[in-house]
């Protein structure tokens, strides 16, 4: 195995959307399912923005105005999947080398009953360096992907 699997987050939802829904509310429509307490900026959060295409910038908008980088997105393959990297350092700062992040995968795979099993997988947090294991702990524990996947659920279900 290698650190990648090892030391993986996975955390899977099934929600009642079709994959093109639950890929737009978990894509385009971030903003309205993730939590305005989970950012880094040094403001409190205005907006959660994740641009959709390859090269995409993963940010938010703070109440000052100001503006915090907090990934890049990696692969883009509407409705299937997405790679974004997780540009957050253990200290919960910016990390702008790519070399030092962690990446996260998202796949919607459409059940025949018209559902959408979503499948979250966060790796490669040994780049991170020193303390890498407080950011695996933190993603992995109940404030972290899973319950984030739940909250996404709720609105990908809303009028689906």
């Amino acid at each position: 195995m290698t650190p990648a699997t090892d030391f993986a987050v996975r955390k899977s939802v099934t929600v009642r959307a079709s994959a093109e829904r639950a890929f737009r509310v978990f894509t385009e429509g971030i903003d309205t399912w993730w939590p305005r307490s989970h950012h880094i900026g040094k403001s409190p959060m205005k907006r959660n923005i994740l641009e959709t295409h390859a090269g995409g910038r993963c940010y938010s908008q703070q109440e000052d105005g100001s503006e915090c980088d907090w990934g890049s997105v990696l692969q883009w393959d509407p409705p299937r999947r997405f790679v974004m990297a997780w540009q957050v350092a253990p200290n919960w700062q910016f990390e702008p080398d790519l070399a030092k992040s962690s990446e996260v995968e998202v796949t919607f795979t459409a059940l025949g009953d018209g559902s959408t099993r979503v499948d979250l997988e966060h790796r490669y947090f040994e780049r991170h360096g020193a303390g890498w294991e407080s950011m695996k702990e933190g993603v992995g524990g109940d404030g972290g992907w899973g319950g984030m996947l739940n909250l996404f659920a709720a609105k990908a279900e809303e009028q689906a």
